[in-house]
């Protein structure tokens, strides 16, 4: 057992906060001045203003800084949530690196970002994680829109090395007057197995002059440690930083190895030795995920976050722990424990925490229907050994979960944090004739971008890929779904389907799955946008879907179609109007999964939703004919590779207006060639060209703003769609 060290708090503190996080409460004790309400500035964390102030303090301050920090920190999770556990490993290798650096004009690139959090306390922004009323200021990412001393806006993975390289470089070339001095390199929680990383290291020997690469090794990733590197870093590890082969230096870099990496006095005689260093080098520390969180305490069977407090076996606050040091393989995560329960150590409950509020609530979409997919595909393993799926990291996130990937066995590969290799990976097992299954989240596959149109679609592999988070959400700037569709439905040969139920979202993930050489197989790869949450909001309460109640029934089709698509859990029927699509079919099954399917036959106006968006078309379609008599004609496109000109041309007759709803980017969208097909195919006769009103997102970034007020900002409402439609009547 890894007997860990660093910075806490006593057993004697009290644990001061209210509401909720009163009620479920955990084992860490908080002094009452550093609860989110404290005034008292007696503490040490609320009289950093700046850096500067971390200089100005004793050395033997350091560690009440340390320890306060991560009371706030635990607080912090309890009441607001975030990526608690890898910034409580960080507490002291940040405090060390404003103690010895000297930012701005030092330059400190967090890799990520997602362990910026003690970074942004002590640059001026600490009362952001004390006081509720202000949690809201602040993204849980570095911003320079919020401080100096933040050097980029950084949400995905792998890039502090090479971004540190550019910096590294202009100011090598204008010389000393150009105002940067040291350049640090903050990589670790995982983000090492990122390629662009390895890019990066590359680069900076090849570059040389200062620069300074920080590797926070806590042995985790977002679940475990997935790839070849991980086996010599442990034997670093355990030679205090002496095995061979060493991968740093056999890119010629210069290493420095810290065990304590929770000691922020070790940290602090590091990080000295390197500063201004005149050569590339790197600094691996040795730190504990979740430091300061329950250790041997916290268990599986636990039912809620509350439990009486205990002693610490330490005046650190970080519990020894056995949570580390598995055998081999060094990945291995033997916790299954949800977002509420994390604690120290190779725990993936600890890369994310659920604030207490949440406990008992629903999965989310992604849960829900991740663990739905996963459902679907795992009793096909037996008899199709092909059959892979394959998560560059954040699995729990998308529910597939850790029972599963226990059951799975090698049906189931984390390949890390790695986009670009997973998608090309998977275009390798289909090129063998395997049947890859690709998921995660919607603006992490941006990183495989080049992948997608390569590897996978021109070279018509057969891969199935899961789109998660797709879509309008509340998220930060860094995570916006709002680009998947602009994305893939224009990428050539690929076909992106846009489930609006369970049932749909089954089929079309056993049609994409169906093995090759079956009949119905499509002929190229599958993009399954995963439902999100008005889709899941609308299957719980059937009201919400005003026109069908949730029940699509099933319609007489052409007989040049097949009725059905068969799915691993049986037969699901999907109904269809008739039609002939716009792309090249090489078989029937392809253009029954591209055909739109009309659930109401009206006149005047005719509403198409795209998924998230379908449930709007529902509820606009019922308030035109409640409160106007006009019975509009509704219709669930199903897909958006593709325009269906049987329907498009039926619309002719009997509607002057089509609408299109779309909860993504509506530039470059697909609404936008819904009017595109009406202006390029005009006919003579003026009354049957109807008017296309397409509703969507504006071309911007947009950051934590709440879902709501985005439909608001981009008319995504039943009342400003109904006004629309009317006003043009």
């Amino acid at each position: 057992m890894r007997s860990a060290s660093g910075n806490g708090f006593d057993s004697s503190d009290s644990f001061a906060v209210s509401g909720a996080a009163e009620r479920t409460a955990r084992l860490h004790d908080i002094p009452p001045s550093i609860t989110p309400s404290h005034g008292d500035d007696s503490h040490l964390l609320s009289r950093i203003a700046s850096p500067a102030d971390v200089k100005a303090l004793a050395p033997n301050e350091l560690a009440e800084l340390c320890r306060e920090i991560r009371a706030t920190l635990l607080a912090y999770g309890h009441q607001h949530g975030g990526h608690i556990g890898s910034n409580l490993g960080m507490v002291e290798a940040t405090v060390a690196l404003h103690r010895v650096f000297d930012s701005p004009r030092d330059r400190i690139v967090f890799d990520v970002s997602h362990q910026s959090y003690v970074h942004k306390m002590l640059t001026g922004r600490a009362a952001a994680y004390l006081d509720p009323d202000r949690f809201s200021e602040v993204t849980g990412f570095t911003n320079p829109g919020e401080s100096k001393h933040d050097q980029f806006v950084l949400g995905h993975t792998g890039t502090s090395i090479s971004l540190a390289c550019g910096l590294a470089k202009t100011r090598d070339m204008e010389g000393p007057n150009n105002g940067i001095g040291n350049v640090i390199a903050v990589i670790g929680d995982g983000s090492l197995s990122s390629g662009v990383a390895f890019e990066g290291l590359n680069n900076a020997a090849e570059q040389g002059g200062n620069l300074i690469i920080v590797f926070n090794d806590n042995e985790m990733s977002i679940a475990g440690d997935f790839g070849g590197m991980y086996g010599p870093l442990a034997r670093l590890r355990a030679s205090g930083g002496t095995a061979q082969p060493n991968l740093f230096n056999a890119f010629g870099l210069d290493y420095r190895y810290v065990e304590a990496g929770n000691d922020v006095s070790a940290l602090v005689a590091a990080f000295e030795e390197v500063r201004d260093i005149d050569h590339p080098v790197v600094v691996h520390i040795h730190t504990l995920k979740g430091a300061g969180y329950d250790g041997e305490e916290t268990h599986a069977d636990r039912q809620t976050a509350s439990a009486s407090p205990v002693s610490f076996d330490s005046p650190t606050g970080v519990h020894p722990t056995d949570n580390v040091n598995h055998s081999e393989p060094w990945h291995s995560d033997h916790c299954n424990l949800s977002d509420h329960e994390p604690h120290e150590g190779q725990c993936e409950a600890s890369h994310w925490q659920n604030p207490d509020a949440a406990i008992g609530k629903p999965d989310d979409p992604r849960k829900h229907y991740g663990k739905m997919a996963m459902a679907a595909l795992e009793p096909r393993f037996a008899a199709e050994p092909g059959l892979v799926v394959i998560s560059p990291a954040t699995p729990g996130s998308n529910g597939i979960t850790h029972e599963f990937r226990e059951r799975a066995g090698a049906h189931y590969v984390d390949t890390g944090i790695t986009e670009s290799h997973a998608v090309a990976y998977a275009a390798g097992i289909a090129r063998a004739g395997g049947t890859p299954v690709v998921a995660t989240t919607a603006s992490f596959f941006q990183r495989a971008y080049d992948q997608f149109f390569q590897e996978m679609s021109l070279n018509r592999s057969r891969v199935t890929v899961l789109d998660f988070l797709g879509g309008l959400s509340g998220s930060d700037n860094t995570h916006s779904g709002a680009y998947d569709v602009t994305m893939f439905s224009n990428i050539p040969g690929a076909t992106m389907l846009v489930p609006t139920s369970a049932r749909d979202y089954l089929a079309d993930l056993a049609w994409a799955t169906a093995p090759a050489g079956s009949a119905d197989a499509p002929a190229g790869p599958v993009v399954i946008r995963v439902p999100g949450e008005a889709i899941l909001t609308a299957e719980r309460d059937a009201t919400l879907l005003p026109v069908t109640g949730g029940q699509i029934a099933d319609r007489p089709q052409s007989t040049s179609l097949p009725v059905s698509v068969s799915s691993a859990s049986g037969g699901i029927s999907a109904a269809t109007v008739r039609g002939t699509v716009s792309v090249t079919a090489q078989h029937a099954g392809v253009r029954h999964m591209l055909d739109w399917r009309v659930n109401q036959t009206g006149s005047h106006a005719a509403i198409i939703g795209l998924g998230n968006a379908y449930p709007l078309a529902e509820q606009t379609a019922a308030a035109l004919s409640a409160d106007y008599g006009i019975t509009a004609t509704v219709i669930d496109p199903r897909q958006c590779t593709s325009l269906d000109s049987d329907v498009l041309e039926s619309l002719r007759d009997g509607h002057q207006q089509v609408i299109t709803l779309e909860d993504g980017q509506l530039e470059g969208g697909w609404g936008e060639k819904v009017t595109a097909y009406y202006a390029n195919h005009h006919v003579s006769d003026g009354s049957r060209n109807p008017h296309v009103l397409n509703f969507g997102a504006a071309k911007e970034f947009t950051d934590r703003v709440p879902l709501g007020e985005l439909n608001e900002r981009y008319g995504l409402t039943v009342e400003q769609v109904t006004e629309a439609i009317t006003r043009c009547f």
